[in-house]
């Protein structure tokens, strides 16, 4: 089985010698503990590693915290900590006596911002880190910089990286970022998913829900595969499952929190007033979408009816990984105002907002492009325009507005 570098490890190294803590959250199965168990062997100061998937030393961690940490004492790498955040507050009485730098390796499969007690014990101690489905640029081996609309960084890469074109874009769709198909541990893609689903959704499902009908579960998160790329709408989820309202609100936060799905929320200001405030529904690994939604092959994918969604989904899962995968926080939103004026994508950073259209075309027509000045009225500065596309070649209409395969993502 290979081993995939990850694009964050000489991340975590640097705050390794900066914080006493480190926290990785992510979903399950993207490569947390195989990386960490990785950077334990080249590290090699015998740090100890324990892991509260173990039901004893779970039981351990809430019930006797004290006892817990004069068994394993630091440096410690603690795996999936948010079944005891009993623990977080020894952490930090730990943290404020010692001060060393790298005592606590610590990950979770919920993502942080929805995890119950960190922010409030450790804020201002721990660095964070979010691990997510493998990116294409992990996959290639290429180096990982956050995504801008940058020309000059669009030339290098294009002298770099291997050009792909739309069956290989939807074959790499397909095939998803789970290490474990993409290492070639496992090659079976629906027993991977199936599996994936059946031991680690189901289960994390229960664990932050109670009792739930596995069933009426699975027809869940297939109606909201199935709306992807889409304003979120509750009803249409509810209705297709057969549940209601609350329920689904309920369940989309849990996907939420086991990183299972993310939101591109509605940019908006206090000059742009006729925003919808409704946000975009993706998954961060298209391969599930895939499996949930049942094509049984990138070829059939890429000429089916959810080709164009899917692509989209694609594209800024890519996006924000690249920004996650760097160490920073993407600041991504998506445009639609009342007059249904939609931009797929604007990207802000550097006191400015740079648009982006997502199209399945080798050939965009400039047209496309009209819609980017409706965020000319914005306080901030419109910066360079750009049509990703399955174009072969980078190009551009003129020097605000490029061409941009998604290749180069």
């Amino acid at each position: 089985m290979k081993y995939i570098k990850r694009a964050m490890e000489d991340t975590f190294i640097e705050l390794g010698k900066q914080f006493p803590a480190i926290l990785i959250t992510g979903p399950r199965q993207v490569g947390k503990t195989t990386m960490l168990k990785k950077l334990m062997e080249d590290e090699n100061i015998g740090r100890a590693y324990v892991t509260l998937d173990d039901l004893t030393e779970r039981q351990m961690a809430k019930n006797d915290p004290a006892l817990f940490f004069q068994l394993h004492k630091p440096p410690l790498f603690i795996d999936e900590v948010q079944y005891a955040p009993e623990l977080f507050s020894y952490i930090k009485m730990w943290v404020d006596d010692h001060q060393n730098p790298g005592d606590f390796w610590l990950t979770g499969s919920q993502l942080f911002k929805l995890m119950e007690g960190v922010q409030e014990s450790l804020a201002g101690r721990v660095a964070l880190l979010q691990m997510l489905p493998l990116s294409q640029q992990e996959i290639l081996e290429n180096k990982t910089i956050p995504f801008e609309i940058n020309l000059d960084q669009f030339i290098e890469k294009e002298k770099n990286i291997v050009k792909a074109d739309t069956p290989e874009i939807y074959r790499r769709i397909f095939n998803g970022g789970m290490p474990a198909l993409l290492s070639g541990q496992y090659t079976d893609h629906r027993v991977v998913y199936s599996s994936y689903i059946s031991t680690y959704i189901d289960r994390d499902v229960k664990e932050l829900s109670g009792a739930i009908n596995s069933l009426k579960f699975m027809n869940f998160i297939t109606a909201t595969a199935a709306l992807i790329g889409q304003m979120l709408n509750y009803k249409t989820i509810a209705d297709d499952c057969d549940i209601d309202q609350t329920t689904a609100k309920s369940w989309l936060r849990i996907l939420e929190t086991l990183g299972i799905i993310f939101y591109l929320h509605p940019y908006s200001n206090n000059v742009l007033k006729r925003t919808v405030k409704t946000p975009k529904l993706y998954f961060y690994d298209t391969g599930l979408v895939c499996y949930l939604t049942k094509w049984s092959d990138a070829e059939t994918l890429m000429s089916g009816a959810m080709s164009g969604a899917i692509l989209e989904n694609f594209t800024v899962s890519e996006i924000v990984k690249s920004y996650y995968n760097s160490g920073s926080e993407p600041f991504v939103y998506y445009y639609r105002d009342k007059d249904t004026k939609e931009i797929d994508l604007i990207i802000e950073g550097n006191g400015k907002l740079y648009p982006i259209e997502i199209k399945k075309t080798a050939t965009p027509d400039v047209r496309l492009t009209r819609v980017f000045n409706v965020i000319d009225k914005s306080p901030l500065q419109r910066g360079t325009g750009a049509i990703l596309c399955t174009a072969e070649k980078l190009s551009a209409f003129n020097k605000d507005n490029l061409i941009v395969p998604i290749w180069m993502i």
